[in-house]
């Protein structure tokens, strides 16, 4: 069981894109963020990108990373649109957790694995799809709650997934948490830890 979890854990677990530490990717040596759409960047089937959303784009090209969009949605326009609005590549029906659309997107990118980040909403598809192609993963809260029926089905086992990973102690961050908020939980339990 503990084997199985390891294949499902996320390197780490934020609320959102938009609180992904850009330095602290730098500083694990990673060039290349791959990116889900659905539910990650935009709401499932939306097309609007949060103020937020575009402004870590910009400042994780300004930093010299690149950006890549890897997605299992069949929906080439919208896929098509939101990608041109960023002006980053992608890589249509993933086939995730298949490695064949990170490594195409990597591909385009220049980039291999050892330096790829894989950053999306899901463990059965982002998570287990980035660690089995031995990048760096990341996983999000979900932007809504609205999203595919069969998605909806994988969130009851995902649920579990992330309990049997919390109560094993294997998540640095919980998901819901940002890194700056389990920073701040991680110094309060350890000045209570040394007053006792």
């Amino acid at each position: 069981m503990g084997e199985f979890l390891k294949r499902l854990c996320p390197s780490m677990c934020v609320d959102s894109v938009s609180v992904v530490d850009v330095k602290e990717l730098q500083r694990l040596g990673i060039r290349a963020v791959l990116i889900d759409l659905d539910n990650t960047l935009v709401p499932w089937k939306g097309i609007v990108l949060s103020p937020e959303v575009k402004d870590w784009v910009k400042d994780v090209r300004a930093k010299g990373l690149k950006l890549g969009i890897v997605s299992n949605t069949q929906n080439m326009k919208r896929l098509h649109s939101i990608a041109s609005e960023l002006d980053i590549p992608y890589v249509r029906r993933g086939l995730k957790p298949r490695r064949v659309g990170f490594r195409t997107a990597l591909e385009l990118l220049g980039e291999d694995a050892s330096h790829a980040a894989v950053l999306g909403d899901q463990i059965f598809t982002d998570v287990w799809g980035g660690n089995r192609l031995g990048a760096f993963t990341i996983l999000v809260s979900p932007l809504h709650p609205r999203e595919f029926f069969g998605t909806k089905i994988s969130r009851f086992f995902e649920h579990m997934i992330l309990n049997g990973l919390r109560a094993r102690g294997m998540l640095g961050v919980d998901p819901g948490h940002s890194p700056a908020k389990a920073e701040q939980t991680t110094a309060s339990d350890s000045q209570k830890e040394s007053e006792q």
